[in-house]
């Protein structure tokens, strides 16, 4: 989905009164921790956005040889998960301008973050949001995972 099409259907969203949250991350390598954390932004609202970052923007953030999967593989799999409704690929490194654009009532952050500020939190203030922290609090991460596969196969 473009951001457009995400806007112009945040906009028919809103005016019938859904809830719409917002989630974002690189989702480079899928793993139970995102699935707890897409789960748990899902059940703050009526209508579930997930934000990817491109290809480009998760080379810059996470370094040689990512992403592990392209952007069109990523939205794929998110968009297969019950619990995610759209998909959205955003070439920012920070979700700022696809917040701005899509105004949601919450803009979920996984339990890596928080408590604490994010990225973009004074954009989700400038609209009206609110930042909520969910997810699985035991701390599984993408980098986690893949020194796991590196350690194992040396």
């Amino acid at each position: 989905m473009t951001l457009d099409e995400a806007v112009a259907l945040a906009d028919r969203l809103r005016a019938a009164r859904k809830r719409i949250v917002l989630a974002n991350g690189c989702f480079d390598l899928l793993h139970v921790g995102h699935v707890r954390y897409l789960r748990a932004a899902r059940g703050m609202g009526d209508v579930l956005f997930v934000g990817i970052n491109s290809d480009a923007a998760v080379a810059r953030l996470k370094g040689q040889g990512r992403p592990l999967m392209p952007a069109a593989e990523r939205a794929e799999i998110l968009s297969a998960l019950r619990e995610v409704d759209h998909v959205v690929v955003f070439e920012e490194d920070t979700a700022d301008r696809l917040i701005a654009s899509l105004r949601p009532d919450v803009h979920a952050k996984g339990t890596d973050y928080g408590p604490g500020p994010v990225p973009e939190e004074a954009t989700v203030r400038a609209i009206g949001g609110r930042v909520a922290f969910v997810g699985d609090p035991k701390g599984h991460s993408t980098r986690d995972l893949i020194a796991r596969v590196v350690e194992r196969f040396r």
